[in-house]
Parts: C-alpha cells; sequence; structure tokens
C-alpha cells in the first residue's frame, strides 16, 4: 500500500512542487499569494492551506532572479503551547519567530545581512533570535518558566525600516511572509493580537499572507477585515468540471503501481469517495487508505464508518481540550446529525425519485442568535460544514446564510452509498435548501452562554492534553506502535524527544529518525492547536 504524506510538513520544501496538481482555482489563489496584496487563505484541516503556501514560496524562490521577491515562510502552529507571562510576550514572540525566519530566508538565498534586525545592533542576532524563539516555545515547560528578555527585538517601525534598507542594499523588490497556522488556535486574545501584526508590518516592502481555520477567528477592533486583506475561502466544489480528475491526479502523485491500477479498474467507486472527502485531499488519502481495493463492499464500509464515526471525532475533541465551548460542540452535532442531515435526505430521497435535483445545503436566518452562530463555526472549524454565501434570500424573503453539509457525512446515510451516491452528488444544486429561520425549536436547546476563554482556562486544558497517551494523534498505527517502543507513551513525551534519542534508541538512520520525529510532531501540534 502506497505510505501517503497526509500532511504538508512532511514534504521537502524542495520537493513540493513534484506533488502539486494544478487546477484554476487553485493557480488563481497561488497567484494572489505572490502577488504584493495581503491574503488571508481561510479552510478547514487538511484542505491544503500549508501546501498552497509552500507552492508560492517555491515558485517565487524558482523565480528569485528575475522578479526579485523574496519568500519567508513561517509557522505558528507552535502557539498551541505558549503559556506566556503577559500578553505582550506572545506579540514578541510572532516579531522574534518572523525577525528568525527573515535571516534564515536570506542566507539561503544567498544574500549578506546588510544591517542588523535587532536594536543596539547585535553583532550575534541570529543566534539571540534562536534562543530567545526557543525559551518563548518551552515555556510550556515547569523548568522553562521564567522571564523571558526580548530587549533586543526592534520594535515593528524599526523593523518596518530595517526591512526597507535590506530590501534596498540587496535590491529585493519585497518580502512575501506566508505565516502558516496563524491565529488558529482558540485564544481569542492572541488571535486579536496576531491581526494587529499582520495589519502593523504590510509596508511598500513587506507583505503579509495567512493561512487560518474559518468559523472562529476573533479579528479585534483593529483590523478589518474587508479593508487590510483580500480573504479567499479555499473550498473545492464537488460539482465543478474535472473535480473527480484532480482528486485522482493528487492521489497519482503518491499512489504506487497497484493502487493505480485498483483505482483504473473501479473508478466510480473512487469518484465517490473524492465527492465524499468534500474536496479535502487529506480526507481521501486516509480513506483511500481503509479501502485499498476500491471494491463496493470496502467503500460503502469506508464511508458509513468514517463520516460516520471518525470525521465526528476530531470535532468532539475539541469538547475535551476546552471545556468552554462544550455546549456549543455539544448543540452543533445533534443540530447536524438529528436535523439537517436527516430532513436533507429525506427530500433527495423524494427528489431522486421524482427525478429532480438534490441538496447538501441549509440555510440559517441572520437574526439568528449569536450563540447558533458560533456553533456553527465550529462546525466549519472542523470541516463538518462549510459557509458557502452570505446575504441570501430565502423562500420568504428572508436573508441569511448558506451552508453546505460534508458530502460524505450525506452519503453515509445511504444503505449502500456506492450505488446511490454518485447520482446524488452529480445532482446537486444550490437552488435547493433547508431553511432554519430565526427562532426555530432547536435553537432553545442550546443554553450555553456566550464567553471567551481565559489564559489559566487555557493552561489548565493544555496540561491536560500533554498527560494524554499518543493513541490521540492522528497518526498511522505503525507510527503510534513505533512511538511506544521508545517508550514516547504521551504528547508530552513525543515534544520532548530528539531526533538523536529517536535515531540511537530505533537503529535507523537519520532520514528515518527525522520522518518519524515530523510526523509525530506535526500531528501533536495539530492536535494541542485544536
Amino acid at each position: 500500500m502506497s505510505d501517503f504524506k497526509i500532511r504538508t510538513e512532511t514534504i521537502k520544501p524542495t520537493k513540493i512542487l513534484e506533488y502539486f496538481v494544478e487546477t484554476q482555482e487553485d493557480r488563481s489563489i497561488i497567484e494572489r499569494l505572490k502577488s504584493d496584496a495581503p491574503v488571508v487563505l481561510v479552510g478547514s484541516r487538511g484542505v491544503g492551506k500549508s501546501f498552497l503556501l509552500r507552492v508560492a514560496e517555491a515558485e517565487l524562490k524558482r523565480d528569485l532572479e528575475q522578479h526579485r521577491v523574496l519568500p519567508v515562510y513561517v509557522s505558528f502552529t507552535q502557539g498551541a503551547v505558549l503559556q506566556l507571562a503577559d500578553e505582550t510576550q506572545f506579540y514578541h514572540w510572532m516579531l522574534a519567530k518572523l525577525c528568525s525566519s527573515l535571516i534564515r530566508s536570506l542566507k539561503k538565498s544567498g544574500f549578506v545581512l546588510p544591517v542588523s534586525l535587532l536594536s543596539g545592533n547585535n553583532d550575534k542576532q541570529e543566534e539571540y533570535l534562536t534562543r530567545l524563539v526557543a525559551e518563548f516555545e518551552n515555556s510550556w515547560k515547569p523548568q522553562q518558566a521564567h522571564d523571558i528578555d526580548s530587549q533586543f527585538l526592534p520594535s515593528i517601525d524599526d523593523f518596518k525600516d530595517a526591512v526597507e534598507d535590506i530590501c534596498e542594499e540587496a535590491e529585493i523588490e519585497t518580502v512575501n511572509f506566508f505565516i502558516d497556522e496563524a491565529a488558529h488556535i482558540l485564544r481569542p486574545a492572541q488571535q486579536r493580537q496576531f491581526f494587529s501584526l499582520y495589519r502593523d508590518i504590510n509596508s511598500p516592502y513587506i507583505n503579509c499572507n495567512a493561512a487560518v481555520y474559518p468559523g472562529v477567528t476573533s479579528f479585534g477592533d483593529y483590523f478589518q477585515p474587508i479593508h487590510d486583506a483580500i480573504f479567499i475561502n479555499l473550498e473545492r466544489d464537488v460539482s465543478s468540471a474535472g473535480y473527480v480528475e484532480n482528486m485522482r491526479h493528487m492521489v497519482e502523485k503518491q499512489a504506487d503501481s497497484r493502487l493505480l491500477g485498483k483505482i483504473a479498474q473501479n473508478i466510480s467507486n473512487f469518484s465517490l469517495l473524492a465527492y465524499a472527502a468534500n474536496g479535502n485531499p487529506r480526507v481521501l488519502l486516509k480513506t483511500l487508505v481503509r479501502a485499498p481495493s476500491v471494491y463496493s463492499r470496502e467503500v460503502n464500509t469506508v464511508i458509513k464508518e468514517f463520516y460516520k464515526s471518525d470525521i465526528w471525532e476530531e470535532h468532539s475533541l475539541l469538547a475535551d481540550k476546552y471545556a468552554g465551548f462544550v455546549g456549543f460542540i455539544n448543540w452543533g452535532r445533534d443540530f447536524v446529525e438529528e436535523h439537517v442531515l436527516p430532513e436533507i435526505k429525506q427530500k433527495n430521497d423524494t427528489y431522486l425519485s421524482d427525478d429532480k435535483k438534490t441538496s447538501c445545503f441549509f440555510w440559517i436566518h441572520k437574526d439568528s442568535p449569536a450563540k447558533i452562530k458560533k456553533a456553527l463555526g465550529l462546525l466549519c472549524y472542523t470541516g463538518i460544514i462549510s459557509l458557502h454565501s452570505d446575504a441570501v434570500k430565502a423562500s420568504r424573503s428572508g436573508v441569511g446564510a448558506r451552508y453546505s453539509v460534508n458530502v460524505g457525512c450525506l452519503l453515509a446515510l445511504e444503505n449502500t452509498p456506492a450505488s446511490t451516491g454518485n447520482t446524488i452528488v452529480r445532482n446537486l444544486t444550490i437552488k435547493r435548501m433547508t431553511e432554519y429561520g430565526a427562532n426555530h425549536p432547536t435553537y432553545g436547546r442550546l443554553e450555553t452562554d456566550l464567553d471567551d476563554f481565559d489564559d489559566q482556562t487555557i493552561s489548565s486544558a493544555l496540561d491536560d492534553q500533554l498527560r494524554k497517551s499518543v493513541d490521540f494523534l492522528d497518526l498511522p498505527e505503525w507510527l503510534i506502535n513505533a512511538l511506544k517502543g521508545l517508550s514516547l507513551n504521551t504528547i508530552k513525551d513525543v515534544l520532548e524527544a530528539t531526533e538523536e534519542t529517536i535515531q540511537r534508541a530505533y537503529y535507523v538512520g537519520e532520514v528515518r529518525s527525522r520522518y518519524i520525529k515530523n510526523e509525530a510532531t506535526s500531528a501533536v501540534f495539530e492536535y494541542l492547536s485544536g
């Protein structure tokens, strides 16, 4: 069976273009990311945000001599474990990450740093920044709990002036930052700080692009989404021309000859898995692993198990990590499972018997309670539903938001998805949607009040998660067993492990040990982030 790379983090940046399957929509996003206009790329987990950032970075590196645009990729994923003394330190951590990543990108591109980024012209600025970032990111460890000295960090204005000087000296047009995993953790205060930095840092010489999750982002009063950035939703429409072919090409980039043969023999079943994945390449790869022969029986089983159980686990796990969201998470799951999906299913059965178009859409009135919209936002965050469009008129001239349910969750309600699923998807139309008014009876079941999390709540939740078993991580069984074989039994153990430890204990080479470490740590931070 093909050993799929399901996370961008495990693909070498120098190899990223080899995995890229170009579509018209993706090409448009990449060109936007490479431009001098700030972009915020929005999408649920696994849909490909990180991958497109990396593709844009790789293309700018390839064309650096011609266009003189320096790409700087930086991931904020480790923000999930920061335990800082005050909110200003989070801002300092972000700035330190940007400074460190810029210096690294300049060096790798062959540029000599002509000026210092730090106040005081520190001769050992790279060493200082590396140590400073490490101190911030180790703040979750009890032995690291101390004041972090960031006195030499530049102010935003000094940083922008330094970048301007660097660009002029090195004949660089602009520096394009690609900030991955930005503002994705469920701490509103930190999210607001990120968007404050994002707005502050843009200049004629600096352009910021960021990837965020939908539904749960707090922008604050300073950042205005309409004016301060171009927002792009990364959604792959299952009804679009060429959808299945594009998803198949993504698989072909990694699949072995046996799987390719099975797909060719059972293209209708593969199409169903592609539709069920709802445009999410990671989900498609994970379900293919569980249906390696792509037979109808396998596909029926995988769709019913994965989309009735597994896909909901990620959503429900948010309740374990963040107690303040329990009411929203439980209501959202009940609302979709007990009302939205059954009602759409019942209507589709009627539509198909009458040879009419089908639906995967529902509509929520704009005057629905704010807590309902928050619960729906969490469903968007984990990819159970997607916001299709705002300001849509319904049958009684009411205005609201149209959402689509995950296609796989809808197909899982079929007795034999392989028999009826393709027909349902190929007949989808946005003109049919189930409507829920401003005072729908189900809303009364959500009694949780709206509130934010304080740092103490978040810290307590983090400690609980670090003590959990590695079984909770989204990793293949062989890798879970490999970690346990090294006595890395908890999430905290994996975070603290070094490549040298893995390599020495496992008697494997550098490449294999790095692969194990990278897979495990990326899964840890993805898990901890929500």
